[in-house]
């Protein structure tokens, strides 16, 4: 039978590394990112000094190749991380960055560098929302799901490294299969997908800088063996940070959606991931409320718990299209917490329903949006 390689046995390969410039090994000097181990495949960071970046090339491959003497091993992936975090007082970093199972050599350095699409995918839209809580990866499930039954051929990727959410949703298990070099999607009600969660335990925190979700991005759009696709629908994090910039960097997107909760406080931070996306010269494709009014189960009577048609009117004002809104129903909850989106397994339901009224609007915003559809923009950022 052959052998399974352990962490322990990588890191015992590692300590005969001498990082340069200390008296301590990689593994001593806290340099060395969590270590991921996927059927005899080993993916790592190594966390440098961004002045030592470029010289360093040598201590990466030195690292490669000791840990592909381990038994078991049958493939290295390491990458230098030229984002670390001051030495404590214990002389190690602080909260090492764990390695990505997509990243290669050099993919945070070259990540921003590879404009253009992805391969047999027609169009790519964002579901993004401005803060965290609005339901946003519900929404962009159930989204997917419906353009689905519009007989589009769908993938959703999650870009949400630090919380993704996918795998649950789905109810989606086990790992991605090794497909000659690219990962071949997992697929669930017909749909095509991709998450860090399939490839990390769910409780694991993923103790991450911006180079490595840069790396981590690029490599779920490019070297993922998506085939022929008319929609990618990707679930983006909450923010405007290192993901969203990423993804309208690399890779030319139709639009994007914005999900936001009727309240002020939601449609605060909403208006700031819209107005990030039209910076980048992303056209929206419009505002979708979720959580919108509840209706009682038992009395009939509707109440507007987070307030309602907050949304609707902030669409009106900043003149772009409002595709509808999701009532606030337990069935959601409950059949997104079983990995049973209500649009393919309650396809009759009031909120299936408004699922799919969202994905005709979006359909019809998208295709008067093509012509807008602009290359992947230079980003510059202005101190």
């Amino acid at each position: 039978m052959a052998e399974v390689p352990t962490k322990v046995r990588v890191l015992e390969a590692l300590r005969g590394i001498k990082a340069p410039g200390f008296d301590a090994d990689l593994v001593g000097q806290g340099l060395v990112s969590e270590i991921v181990i996927n059927k005899g495949k080993v993916y790592f960071a190594i966390s440098v000094d961004p002045a030592r970046a470029s010289e360093l090339e040598a201590l990466r491959r030195a690292a490669e190749k000791a840990v592909a003497q381990v038994p078991g091993v049958e493939s290295v992936a390491v990458t230098l991380t030229a984002d670390r975090a001051p030495a404590g007082g214990n002389g190690r970093g602080e909260a090492a960055q764990r390695g990505s199972p997509f990243t290669r050599a050099g993919a945070a350095r070259d990540a921003r560098h590879r404009p253009g699409g992805v391969p047999g995918v027609a169009n790519i839209i964002a579901v993004a929302s401005g803060k965290g809580g609005v339901g946003k990866s519900t929404v962009a499930v159930n989204l997917a799901l419906a353009l689905k039954e519009r007989g589009l051929r769908v993938g959703i990727l999650d870009a949400d490294i630090y919380g993704p959410s996918m795998p649950r949703l789905l109810g989606l298990k086990g790992q991605p299969q090794q497909v000659a070099d690219k990962l071949a999607p997992m697929e669930a009600y017909g749909v095509k997908a991709m998450s860090m969660g399939f490839l990390v335990d769910e409780e694991t925190p993923m103790i991450w800088r911006g180079p490595m979700v840069m790396s981590a991005l690029s490599q779920m759009l490019k070297d993922v063996a998506w085939g022929d696709l008319d929609v990618l629908v990707v679930d983006m994090p909450p923010g405007t940070g290192d993901a969203q910039l990423t993804m309208a960097q690399q890779v030319p997107l139709a639009g994007a959606v914005i999900v936001s909760t009727p309240q002020d406080l939601a449609l605060i931070d909403a208006r700031k991931g819209l107005n990030m996306f039209r910076k980048v010269n992303v056209p929206v494709l419009g505002i979708v409320e979720n959580m919108s009014s509840f209706v009682c189960p038992h009395c009939g009577e509707r109440s507007d718990i987070f307030g309602h048609g907050g949304a609707r009117s902030e669409a009106a004002r900043l003149g772009v299209p409002f595709l509808g809104e999701v009532p606030l129903l337990p069935a959601i909850r409950e059949t997104s917490d079983l990995g049973r989106p209500v649009v393919a397994t309650a396809p009759s339901s009031p909120a299936a329903e408004a699922f799919r009224d969202i994905a005709a609007r979006a359909a019809a915003a998208l295709e008067e949006s093509k012509g807008e559809a602009r290359p992947a923009p230079r980003i510059v950022v202005e101190s």
